[in-house]
């Protein structure tokens, strides 16, 4: 979009990068950070990190990349919408998830507990560790050297399974591009979990009928007659990813007007989320939740993976911190400055899930 909206964050109001650097003749800071992202290694490791199931099992189910991906493509839209900045609001989304472990929020719980006497893990401080300090393609400086507001849109990413707490920031609460990113996040896990449980056969369609925000996806698309299960499935579940994002666009629309909102400094001082939900549409998303995290999140057979990840995790830890000389030369010289333990942390966090388990076999 040509014209941003008032409250859009205008990459020329950017507070802009720690270190300074000239701008580029074709792209515009947020666009930068969107490819600088792109391009990092633990993006590309995000492709072999767990979503619900470990990658591998079915080359169908959603990997941690996968998610990200869909979450960027939603976000898009309703910043598009909006009027707001589509670049800032796809960086944001697209590294909102930079941070997690290895085995989901499994493995990032174990962290946790592993470095409580070192401060904890926290997968959205972990994005920040990762763009400010752990990645390094520039000779002068560590990290990606992003730009204010996405780095903000990471240390304040919220929704009902993140709440970081992180000091670097003033506002408390991101952009609105930011905040797209979180409900696109939300909207996206909820369509793709409930789509991934249908397709393992761990969740019933006829469990389901009773959740409201499916039902009435079903009865919209006339699923009662279709036989193919396949397309029924997965008409269902983009018919209530639609509905979704239409809610929130058109909620979204109403809460800025009510709290008339003018300029980005508009929405700092309103501190909370003006992007969101209408209470029928929250009150429908929080039943879904908890279907899918009793049904299928904490199902039998992924109780027993889970079981399994915390004794992985920690032998991994555990290992790594008797022998830090077994992990590469560059985390090796990082325990001067960071502590071995929270070094460790980073290498660990910093695996995929099949790397984790080749290291518990064969360690390197």
């Amino acid at each position: 979009m040509d014209t941003l909206a008032p409250y859009a964050m205008a990459d020329s109001r950017s507070r802009g990068r720690k270190y300074p650097e000239p701008e580029h003749p074709y792209r515009s800071a947020f666009e930068r950070d969107r490819d600088r992202i792109i391009h990092c290694a633990a993006f590309r490791r995000l492709e072999g990190k767990t979503q619900v199931f470990t990658p591998g099992i079915n080359e169908s189910y959603r990997t941690r990349l996968t998610h990200t991906i869909e979450v960027a493509q939603i976000g898009r839209t309703i910043a598009r919408v909006l009027g707001l900045n589509e670049s800032l609001t796809e960086a944001v989304c697209l590294g909102h998830d930079l941070g997690h472990s290895p085995f989901g929020h499994t493995g990032e719980q174990v962290l946790d507990e592993l470095l409580k006497p070192w401060g904890g893990f926290e997968h959205n401080r972990q994005a920040l560790r990762i763009v400010d300090h752990l990645e390094h393609p520039y000779e002068a400086f560590a990290g990606l050297n992003l730009c204010y507001e996405t780095r903000l849109g990471f240390g304040r990413h919220h929704s009902p399974y993140d709440h970081p707490d992180s000091d670097l920031f003033a506002e408390s609460v991101p952009t609105l591009e930011g905040q797209i990113a979180d409900a696109a996040d939300r909207i996206a896990y909820n369509c793709h979990d409930l789509e991934d449980g249908l397709l393992s056969g761990l969740i019933d369609e006829a469990d389901l009928q009773s959740v409201r925000l499916f039902a009435e996806a079903r009865q919209r698309i006339g699923a009662d007659r279709m036989t193919d299960r396949v397309v029924r499935r997965t008409r269902t579940v983009k018919t209530l990813l639609d509905t979704l994002a239409r809610d929130q666009i058109e909620t979204s629309k109403a809460t800025l007007q009510q709290y008339n909102i003018r300029s980005v400094e508009d929405v700092f001082a309103a501190g909370r989320s003006l992007i969101g939900p209408s209470p029928a549409t929250e009150e429908g998303l929080r039943e879904l939740e908890a279907f899918l995290l009793h049904h299928f999140y904490l199902h039998p057979s992924l109780r027993e993976v889970i079981r399994k990840v915390r004794d992985w995790m920690a032998e991994v830890f555990a290992a790594l911190c008797a022998a830090p000389e077994r992990m590469p030369r560059y985390y090796q010289q990082m325990t001067q400055s960071q502590g071995l333990q929270r070094t460790v942390c980073d290498y660990v966090a910093g695996m995929t899930d099949r790397y984790c388990l080749s290291w518990l076999k064969d360690p390197v």
